[in-house]
């Protein structure tokens, strides 16, 4: 559990084109998400490395949330979904090498009219986070 009675702290790296859409429509729709929720933009999700996702879990950041693009990626089209799996798959080894619970990362595929999905999906992921408490070393 959590301790200490704070709220995890969780970093989504989202997309201009896609996803950010999608989130930003939480607040049209008047959905609410975790709060200590870290949002940022990215063009492409196969741009997200396994080192942003290791440094942000050992600076402060509880858990790494990516909103995938998916095959409507505007840059890369086919091969934004095989990449980005592929740089999550090695983002979970870098943090198994680094003992810490691969389990902070997670990912799903939010398109630009995705507001309730990205609610459930956030919401889903804080609290495992939150059961899993603060990031420590080791704790693989």
């Amino acid at each position: 559990m959590n301790e200490g009675g704070s709220e995890p702290l969780i970093l989504v790296f989202s997309t201009n084109t896609i996803s950010d859409p999608g989130i930003d429509f939480t607040g049209l729709m008047h959905l609410h998400y975790p709060t200590r929720t870290v949002i940022v933009r990215l063009p492409c999700s196969s741009m997200v490395r396994p080192q942003f996702v290791l440094y942000a879990l050992t600076h402060g950041f509880d858990g790494v949330f990516i909103a995938a693009d998916g095959p409507d990626c505007p840059y890369l089209a086919a091969a934004c979904v095989d990449i980005t799996s592929q740089r999550m798959a090695e983002a979970q080894n870098l943090l198994k090498e680094n003992g810490i619970k691969p389990e902070r990362l997670a990912m799903a595929g939010i398109c630009s009219v995705c507001a309730e999905p990205f609610v459930r999906s956030i919401k889903a992921f804080y609290d495992r986070i939150k059961d899993l408490g603060k990031v420590e070393i080791g704790e693989v």
